[in-house]
């Protein structure tokens, strides 16, 4: 697992597959005989990926990534986002995922795939052609919009772990395009003033351009804004002007830089060590009305973070039914994320909480899937909105046995 606060999760077993046939295998002789579920990054916030005394199918061994003629690119299950992002560099093509290189591609497709270039290009669940997918009685299925509609919807959104153990995913992609990366940091002290100037912003931008709002909690709190923009510098830099120009406040730093799409992706990386978090998550259906209010949820909490990510663009081109991704219309989504020792565990984790019912009492409900809370009160509206009883159909059709039952999967609501 990612986060060494996991390292007590042991399985009973490992399945290390390399195929199809192997998934098939390990699930026909698991299924309702111990608890199962599917490896691939290991990123799972709460640890599900390594159910105790249950039989973990390892993916990893799955990570080939092959660019087709056409543009189309197929990926084993086990691959990371920086295998992806590696191979299509090399062949000049682009797909929009997250920015964790360490992340496997199947949960973040599986749970919608929000990232740097979503406004511009989408999620990357929006790009998913096919699926190929073993279920729950140890068939191998291809799943499409011609072949299998309800399942294929379901996969675009859904959550991972809920239908099946998707082994090898076909995206479209995008001809690379030339990218302009940024930073642009603030003093202390001026969470409310660039707050409230980042809202409107970014909700009048144009899509090429993407910003996130991270929110450093302290005391006083301190925050920056860090994206991606689809063109040149010479036509970002006027709009970051525009923002500083909004927030009345000058930055104490100040980065932008021309790079080409492997390397922009390679810049919102991050180290690739293991860290030990907790996190949750929320989702800003419009701009928060009380940005003091924010700024105060922050105060004190030194370690803690509230990451605001722009939504809008292509995003909202999907209807908020066309797929199982619920959130085609909200303003942004919000990560609470907090580091912690074994330790600092409890602690930590009731400082998020107490950060997420904050919000909760701003009017900002929901959740975003692939940040999955446990503690998180109404979690299944939250993560699937209006969606959720469709994808509960689907999963009672495809896993009437509960075989991929997990504590917040869809069988249990």
């Amino acid at each position: 697992m990612f986060n060494p606060l996991h390292d007590d999760h042991v399985p009973a077993a490992v399945a290390q597959c390399e195929s199809a046939l192997d998934v098939s295998s390990a699930v026909s002789m698991a299924a309702n005989r111990v608890p199962l579920a599917a490896r691939s990054g290991g990123h799972s916030y709460p640890g599900y990926s390594a159910p105790h005394g249950g039989l973990v199918v390892d993916l990893r061994r799955m990570s080939t990534v092959s660019v087709q003629a056409d543009g189309t690119v197929t990926v084993g299950a086990g691959a990371t986002i920086r295998d992806i992002y590696s191979v299509l560099g090399q062949a000049n093509r682009c797909l929009p995922a997250g920015s964790c290189f360490t992340v496997g591609v199947a949960g973040v497709t599986l749970g919608g795939g929000i990232g740097v270039l979503q406004r511009k290009f989408g999620l990357t669940c929006d790009h998913l052609v096919a699926a190929e997918i073993v279920t729950a009685d140890g068939r191998r299925l291809t799943a499409s919009a011609a072949r299998t509609p309800d399942l294929f919807w379901g996969l675009r959104g859904g959550g991972g772990g809920n239908f099946g153990i998707v082994t090898e995913f076909t995206f479209a992609t995008d001809p690379a395009p030339a990218l302009t990366v940024f930073v642009v940091g603030f003093p202390e002290g001026k969470v409310t003033e660039v707050l409230s100037a980042w809202q409107p912003w970014i909700s009048s931008a144009p899509r090429e351009l993407w910003g996130n709002l991270n929110i450093s909690g302290g005391d006083p709190p301190s925050c920056r804004v860090a994206g991606c923009f689809v063109g040149p510098s010479s036509v970002c830099a006027p709009l970051l002007d525009d923002l500083v120009s909004r927030c009345g406040v000058l930055p104490n730093r100040r980065t932008v830089q021309d790079r080409d799409y492997f390397n922009a992706m390679r810049f919102f990386a991050g180290r690739p060590d293991r860290e030990s978090f907790v996190a949750s998550s929320r989702v800003l259906g419009a701009p928060a009305t009380d940005p003091t209010a924010v700024t105060t949820l922050l105060t004190g909490r030194t370690g803690l973070a509230l990451i605001l990510d722009p939504l809008g663009g292509a995003v909202a081109d999907v209807d908020v039914q066309q797929t199982a991704f619920p959130h085609r219309k909200a303003f942004a989504t919000a990560q609470v994320y907090a580091t912690a020792t074994a330790a600092s565990e409890a602690e930590t984790t009731h400082s998020v909480a107490e950060v997420v019912a904050g919000l909760a009492a701003l009017g900002i409900g929901g959740g975003y899937i692939n940040y999955i809370d446990p503690a998180l009160p109404d979690w299944p509206e939250s993560y699937y909105g209006p969606n959720l009883g469709r994808l509960r159909s689907i999963a009672h059709d495809y896993d009437p046995d509960k075989v991929f039952d997990f504590a917040q999967g869809l069988r249990r609501v």
